[in-house]
């Protein structure tokens, strides 16, 4: 077949250029997946090198090593194959047609990279893989559709450009599955067949059987008397391209699937009968009825028994090391060594992983099932500077070649994203992917590479997985169960340790409190007679700042503990997204304000179990994805795909929150409600809320239309920034909204009160370290209705000073809600 699949690489080249937009700043060349690596070009990497010769082309390898030595050193590239890059870069040489072919598998539903050369040693050379599409996650969908061509070599790339043909079945007639007719095959004549082929072939001995889709009924299981028939039913390995779980692979010789609740198990085979069985696969079946106990007895009668798969949690119970202990004579489990699992200490293994394919409709346009099959294909980068990285990362799908390299855990090749600047500038930077064996490789072997390369347990790897392969749903839906379970347990009762007694600012000797302020609104519009700026923090009585007060800038500006300050210790527990949900769920369990949230960086089986779940039960599982410590909606997405969920980790950590599929929506739009909350106390706990909310709109009708969830003016609200902004004041929205769903204001805003209240007494009773006479603060509260006009909590912000201007274009006259804001918290009653 040809080395070559789809269109030419030089019509995309372009596309992927025009689609990401490299702009000429000094910094970092983020590369992902996996481990997010900031490649530090300094000033003779970006801002300009020197070169060798009067070119303002890289033309020399020493000029190329000092422009992209620091990313020479992030690819991991070794050093010997350095020179050779250089070559291939320079001269644009694709020449891994040569050396490899691509071969189509998983019945036509995927591609894979085979060596066609003779051999190939460890890291003896580095091939260049173009990039066939290059797009920030918002412009996908409308890129797909307007980009000539480009649909149509995604889905050839991925596979998805042909219609699924559902009526033609062909499985191997020896596993006892579907002929080409449809029908099932005989079991007896299965049977029969595999004592023939036996005798033709030796002694007529059966060392191997298959039966696990052959759709046995207990009762036929218990009538072929299988001990009998088959005594000497051992080991006849057979191999196969697995992914492993927990690494390894599997070998089978009795697969067998009951189908109703009672286990003919220990009836059906005899140890005595059948002492030479070795190799036993027990999946899938419902041995509830009897208990581990029993069943380990069973297993415990074969005396050869050395290799066992079994779903775990199952019913030999949660643990593979506690089965590996029942069972000592076991050298795998579940395909991995004994040895093995009893070091790495893993009680769930599985290494029967097969792959996510791709589905589709024949109805479905090109564009929708390029969405939805890119997942399993998409790389990522991002671009920075010394002072912050993007915003948005890029996403990537290499071409035809480099998109057939599959995931193993012992890979052969290693694959990372490299950026040439062949002017010695980022402006003139190119993007691609490096290539390159680290494995001894010889021909028709499969090239592979590891997907999540550095990504160990300690970082969820087995549960990240499950974005390319199905995973055991089992282990996921029981994690997700005992999580729920802990919840239900939380509730934490707010009691205040201390009396109200908060102390006055007000200086004894009567004299203006000087006030120290790095915030241009505040030191502008604090006009009141009481306050004083000053420009030096330690001669300060507060300090008003955007920074965070912690032990180091206390000793910068010498700030002390006796000055008060505009935040509170450990803020974090509220200020940031997964400490905010934590807290939550520390006080309150589950409560029904707090959408289910989930730490994508310490929870992610909760996640993927709670989603199984949904699945199941056909509920909807549609789920908002947010950065812990960002604002403004950046990298915020919404998805209803279990595989972009996990693959979105890829761009920094994250909550998975339950999106609100059906909020309540103004004048068929969505919106959101900010509340600025003035806290003077933490224990005993006082706050204050304003009576002006800021109505944030989204600028398009709500839509659950899967297109939709690409158009950020559908399903976000925030538009000051860069967007059309529609201001409506707290009167007018209040008024205008209790006509349209004839509901009373003052019901809802009581509610949210409670919320909002509920949401700081966790914060004290779950954090009572936040505490501090000292402090004073004022946070920033993000609430949403659902459709039954129930206030849902989105976030809480540190200090959102540009409320301070907002709230004066609602009130028409900023120095009269500054001053009077500022005097609450400040001041006791």
């Amino acid at each position: 077949m040809s080395d070559w699949i789809g269109l030419d690489r030089i019509s995309f080249r372009e596309i992927s250029r025009q689609n990401v937009t490299f702009a000429p700043m000094a910094g970092y060349f983020v590369m992902e997946p996996c481990v997010i690596v900031a490649a530090t070009l300094m000033a003779v990497g970006v801002v300009g090198v020197e070169m060798s010769s009067n070119s303002n082309r890289i033309e020399t390898y020493e000029d190329f090593v000092k422009v992209h030595g620091v990313l020479l050193a992030a690819s991991g590239l070794p050093q010997s194959l350095h020179r050779q890059l250089f070559q291939k870069l320079t001269t644009e040489t694709f020449d891994a047609g040569s050396y490899f072919k691509i071969e189509v598998c998983e019945d036509g539903r995927q591609r894979r990279l085979v060596l066609d050369s003779q051999s190939m040693p460890k890291e003896s050379n580095v091939f260049l893989v173009d990039h066939a599409w290059t797009f920030r996650l918002s412009d996908a969908f409308s890129q797909l559709q307007e980009v000539p061509g480009l649909a149509q070599r995604m889905a050839s790339l991925m596979c998805v450009d042909t219609d699924l043909d559902t009526d033609i079945e062909e499985v191997d007639a020896v596993k006892g599955v579907l002929h080409e007719n449809g029908t099932k095959s005989n079991v007896e004549d299965i049977l029969e067949s595999e004592i023939h082929n036996a005798t033709e072939k030796g002694d007529g001995t059966v060392k191997w059987l298959e039966l696990e889709d052959a759709d046995i009924g207990d009762d036929m299981l218990l009538s072929l008397n299988l001990s009998s028939k088959f005594p000497v039913v051992t080991e006849l390995p057979f191999f196969s391209v697995i992914i492993a779980w927990k690494m390894q692979f599997y070998k089978d010789v009795l697969n067998w699937k009951s189908t109703t609740q009672i286990s003919p198990l220990i009836l059906a085979f005899s140890p005595a009968e059948m002492p030479s069985l070795s190799h036993l696969n027990i999946r899938g079946n419902p041995l509830e009825q009897n208990s581990v106990r029993e069943l380990l007895e069973v297993l415990k009668g074969f005396p050869c028994l050395q290799s066992l798969g079994v779903d775990i949690p199952g019913p030999l119970g949660e643990s593979a090391i506690e089965i590996l202990e029942s069972l000592p004579t076991l050298c795998t489990l579940n395909g991995v060594t004994a040895s093995k699992i009893l070091e790495e200490g893993k009680h769930v293994i599985d290494s029967m992983l097969q792959p996510r394919l791709p589905e589709w409709s024949a109805d479905q346009p090109l564009a929708d099932r390029v969405l939805s099959a890119m997942w399993l294909y998409l790389m990522t980068y991002r671009l920075a500077n010394e002072e912050k990285i993007d915003e948005t990362s890029v996403w990537y799908v290499m071409d035809e070649l480099g998109s057939a390299v599959r995931h193993s855990d012992e890979p052969n090749f290693r694959v990372a994203p490299f950026l040439f600047m062949p002017e010695g500038k980022l402006s003139s930077a190119v993007s691609f992917s490096i290539l390159w064996p680290i494995q001894n490789v010889y021909k028709s072997d499969e090239c592979t590479r590891d997907f999540l390369y550095g990504i160990g347990e300690d970082k969820q790897r087995s549960a990240r997985l499950t974005a390319w392969f199905h995973t055991p749903q089992s282990y996921f839906i029981n994690e997700y169960e005992k999580h729920c379970q802990k919840l239900q347990f939380k509730s934490l009762s707010y009691t205040p340790t201390k009396s109200s007694n908060t102390e006055s600012l007000h200086r004894s000797d009567g004299c203006a409190s000087r006030v120290y302020t790095d915030i241009p609104y505040v030191e502008e519009f604090l006009t009141r007679t009481e306050f004083v700026i000053t420009t030096e923090p330690k001669d300060a009585d507060i300090i008003w700042t955007s920074l965070q007060v912690d032990e180091d800038m206390k000793k910068a500006t010498g700030i002390t503990d006796q000055q008060y300050v505009n935040q509170f210790p450990f803020e974090s527990c509220l200020v940031m997204k997964h400490h905010l949900a934590e807290t939550v769920q520390k006080a309150h369990g589950s409560p029904e304000w707090l959408q289910p949230t989930y730490n994508l960086e310490t929870h992610l089986p909760q996640l993927i179990g709670d989603y199984y779940v949904r699945k199941r039960d056909g509920l909807n599982n549609l789920w908002i994805l947010k950065p812990w410590n960002m604002a403004r909606t950046i990298d915020t997405s919404v998805t209803d795909d279990l595989s972009a969920v996990i693959r979105l980790m890829e761009t920094g950590p994250k909550i998975c929150q339950k999106y609100i599929e059906f909020p309540a929506l103004f004048q068929g739009r969505k919106f959101d409600l900010r509340y600025i909350v003035l806290v003077r106390s933490m224990d005993p706990l006082e706050i204050f809320l304003s009576d002006v909310f800021w109505v944030r709109l989204a600028n398009n009708p709500y839509s659950l239309d899967k297109h939709s969830f690409f158009e950020y003016e559908t399903h976000f609200t925030v538009m000051n920034y860069g967007r059309k902004f529609n201001h409506m004041n707290t009167p007018d929205f209040v008024r205008e909204f209790e006509v349209e769903h004839q509901v009373k204001w003052l019901e809802i805003h009581q509610r949210v009160k409670n919320t909002i209240r509920s949401v700081f007494e966790a914060a004290a009773v779950a954090h009572p370290e936040m505490h501090s006479s000292k402090s004073r603060a004022m946070y920033g509260v993000d609430i949403m209705l659902d459709s039954s006009f129930q206030p849902k909590l989105l976030e809480v912000l540190p200090f959102p000073f540009e409320v301070i201007l907002y709230s004066a274009i609602v009130a028409e006259s900023i120095t009269e809600v500054a001053n009077s804001s500022m005097f609450v918290v400040w001041f006791a009653a």
